[in-house]
């Protein structure tokens, strides 16, 4: 998820769950909650499957507004993020 406003990278969303895309749910992390791993090329995350099942998530677009600051707040809280 780019922000509108600075063009910077705000989230990822990790789709987790159902079966070949059906049913998954969708998971925002901060993109701060990421590292990028030169070994894996690409990047990880310490988020665990505990952490996961509380997480704030949603199953499609429509049930989740992204310009209500509420949310993005919560799910920054969530992960122990600050808000910049």
């Amino acid at each position: 998820m780019i922000d509108k406003v600075s063009g910077k990278v705000s989230y990822a969303v990790l789709s987790f769950g159902g079966l070949l895309g059906i049913g998954d749910d969708h998971y925002p992390l901060p993109w701060q909650a990421l590292k990028y791993d030169t070994n894996l090329a690409g990047y990880v995350s310490g988020i665990t499957q505990d952490q996961l099942r509380g997480a704030p998530k949603y199953a499609d677009e429509s049930s989740w507004n992204w310009s209500d600051p509420a949310t993005t707040r919560s799910v920054n809280a969530y992960y122990g993020v600050p808000v910049a």
